[in-house]
């Protein structure tokens, strides 16, 4: 593993550039049959890449080497090969391919399957691989692969489904699918390798309150029946166990006040439970003989992934808003860094709770270290918008409140963590709804003496980009600037141009098509609103970007023009976001520019 990045070299560098720069690495993923064979997410040479770890020897191998980074990749079972993605340029449009684990040239994965957008990925002990895929023109298809033979298409449908896991044996598999044409809650289908439905699990019932359900993962033993399932049967996500092959379903005892995920112990006897609740994480063990619930200690933070490993112990992916993100291990210590520059930390994130029109918002703000309210204050708003933020730590907001501005994130409805009514919220009145969440918090920051009410900046990616540009159109006189990263600008043009997947999510958000609702694409469009729109602009927007496609942006960028408003815009050669470094430094430093250069002094 190579550093391109010394401390020597960071030398009078602003602590905003360090945090970008600092290599960082993710949770690796080991193989199941050869658990000393690990793979990592790193950006220790300037571009998020794959890489290869060898825990016997110590050995790390940079897997993949691409100008605009890679992070989609998987071990096969046995760790002998390495799978990734490979999209051209960020535009999430592409094939599989194979390395071996200590090296060589890529080959096809999947030879005789064109390019799509990935939809799941498992690979059985005998070489076959299960892959979904979407397209434009087929929908949603899942082909079984086996080694030497052409791909055999065993599922297919316009709505949106994948791959969720295969079992052990390699006999069963797992598809989550939406063909009830709700995109936001799946249904659940276990099929043979030659298509044949063993099972069925539908909690959406065509009703008005439909549920959702989620695939966890199939028990790691052979021959076992057992498919770990998260179920919103309760208001909240929360995982139950369901034998395929008798359809007994065994909910789990975990009284826990949010959300709860799990997957297996590599032995099957107990459970590794992640519950997220009010922007923060922790992990538990639960034992399925005595259904027993015993906490892993973790510091008070979030847990962004973890992995139970076969001696027992858990590694896990820590951080808090003060402190950079670490692979850390119940065994003790931390288990995998990068070589070089350590990021510096920043400050701790204060919990606000405001009344709201649909109930209380949680809302995570930060102050700058030093000086005193009212700070220009940034709002932050995440995307998703089927996300939420966390007590974890961010580079992007550290850089503002190095500049001395205050930081407010919204958890607004739509957001995940807080049970299925404030998640589901949103629909029909898309937008509109987060938008008064974030009102009633900006108020909130306002009244309290963080924030100046003149040197308010609504900022945002994706779907937080499409809630900045729609708030400054919608509430023109409450935003001194606006800055929005790869949004929808256009809605009825984004929804043409956009992949097939996203379609079905705005069909279920919006009730039905542009042609079919006009009224509610219109009302939530911000090129609506966009002569109304009175501060400052800043847009930047990847030209290969699948998500929120650069035609209906430059759409909305000529109708600023044409008014003479006052914006910018920054077009870069990548999809939805970039994954080398120096160009997301770029982006946050245009982005602290245009603010600075707009705002009252």
């Amino acid at each position: 593993m190579t550093d391109d990045t010394s401390t020597s070299a960071a030398t009078g560098m602003p602590d905003w550039e360090k945090r970008f720069r600092a290599p960082r690495v993710g949770l690796p993923d080991w193989a199941e049959d050869a658990p000393d064979r690990s793979l990592f997410v790193s950006n220790a040479t300037g571009t998020y890449e794959l890489y290869a770890w060898d825990r016997t020897t110590g050995e790390r191998r940079q897997a993949t080497d691409r100008p605009n980074g890679t992070t989609d990749g998987t071990l096969s079972p046995d760790g002998e090969w390495i799978w990734w993605f490979s999209d051209t340029d960020g535009d999430e449009f592409g094939v599989w391919v194979r390395q071996p684990f200590h090296g060589g040239s890529d080959e096809p994965a999947t030879p005789g399957l064109e390019p799509s957008y990935p939809a799941g990925l498992a690979i059985a002990r005998d070489g076959t691989a299960v892959v979904g895929r979407s397209t434009d023109e087929d929908g949603s298809t899942v082909h079984v692969v086996r080694p030497g033979t052409a791909p055999v298409e065993i599922y297919r449908h316009r709505e949106s489904a994948g791959v969720g896991d295969l079992s052990r044996d390699g006999t069963l598999i797992a598809i989550e699918h939406t063909e009830h044409g709700d995109a936001m809650h799946s249904a659940l289908r276990v099929v043979t390798l030659d298509g044949r439905t063993v099972a069925e699990l539908d909690d959406s019932k065509g009703g008005t309150e439909e549920l959702g359900l989620e695939v966890l993962g199939f028990a790691p033993v052979a021959g076992d029946t057992r498919l770990l399932v998260g179920h919103q049967r309760r208001g909240r996500w929360e995982p139950m166990v369901w034998d395929v092959a008798t359809g007994e379903e065994t909910p789990l005892a975990v009284d826990l006040p949010g959300d709860v995920a799990a997957e297996w112990y590599p032995d099957a006897s107990a459970l590794l439970v992640e519950h997220s609740f009010e922007a923060r994480s922790e992990l538990w063990r639960y034992d399925l003989a005595g259904q027993e619930l015993t906490r892993v200690e973790t510091p008070r933070g979030t847990v962004s992934g973890a992995s139970a490993r076969p001696d027992g112990t858990v590694e896990f992916l820590w951080s808090s808003a003060a402190e950079p993100s670490s692979v850390r291990s119940t065994a003790g210590g931390v288990v995998l860094e990068a070589p070089g520059l350590r990021a510096p930390g920043s400050v701790p994130v204060e919990d606000v709770w405001v009344e709201g029109p649909g109930g209380r918002i949680h809302a995570l703000a930060q102050r700058p270290a030093a000086g005193e309210g009212p700070f220009p204050t940034v709002f932050e708003i995440h995307g998703g918008p089927a996300w939420h933020d966390s007590d974890a730590f961010a580079a992007a907001p550290a850089a503002w409140l190095d500049h001395g501005f205050a930081v407010v994130r919204v958890n607004y409805r739509g957001s995940t963590g807080y049970g299925r009514e404030w998640t589901d919220a949103l629909k029909h009145r898309v937008g509109l709804i987060e938008l008064e969440d974030i009102a009633a918090v900006r108020e909130w920051a306002v009244s309290s003496g963080l924030a100046d009410p003149a040197r308010l900046v609504l900022s945002g990616g994706s779907w937080g980009g499409y809630l900045t540009l729609l708030g400054l159109g919608t509430e023109p006189e409450a935003w001194a600037v606006g800055l929005a990263a790869v949004p929808v600008a256009d809605y009825v043009t984004a929804y043409h141009d956009e992949m097939e997947a996203l379609k079905a999510l705005d069909r279920t958000l919006f009730g039905g098509t542009p042609e079919e609702v006009p009224d509610r694409f219109e009302a939530s469009s911000p090129l609506t609103y966009v002569d109304a729109v009175r501060a400052p602009v800043h847009i930047a927007a990847g030209v290969n970007d699948p998500r929120c496609p650069i035609r209906q942006i430059d759409n909305y960028v000529d109708r600023l023009a044409a008014r003479g408003a006052v914006h910018e815009v920054y077009r870069y050669d990548a999809g939805h976001g970039s994954l080398v470094v120096e160009e997301r430094i770029k982006q946050v430093r245009m982005e602290l520019e245009f603010a600075l250069k707009h705002l009252p002094a």
